[in-house]
């Protein structure tokens, strides 16, 4: 991708889904995870790529999908409430 503003929302997907996949490895160890403050970076990454153009957010589907899976991942390795 080039350098432009769909870039820095990439950019955030990726950080946030290695933040997820490291979450997951934790809770995989059996380590505790907090995952405070993940509602509100994905909250952050929803508007940012809502204010893109379509032409510039559409490409970011693939990437988004795969953000999606890996949590519903993370929450499958959580313990129940």
């Amino acid at each position: 991708m080039t350098q432009g503003a769909g870039a820095v929302p990439l950019a955030a997907i990726e950080g946030f889904h290695a933040t997820i996949l490291m979450a997951r490895a934790l809770a995989e160890g059996g380590r505790r995870v907090d995952l405070a403050g993940l509602d509100s970076q994905a909250a952050a990454l929803c508007s940012a790529i809502a204010l893109l153009p379509r032409p510039e957010a559409v490409p970011l589907a693939p990437a988004l999908h795969a953000l999606v899976r890996d949590v519903e991942r993370l929450a499958a390795t959580l313990p129940a409430a």
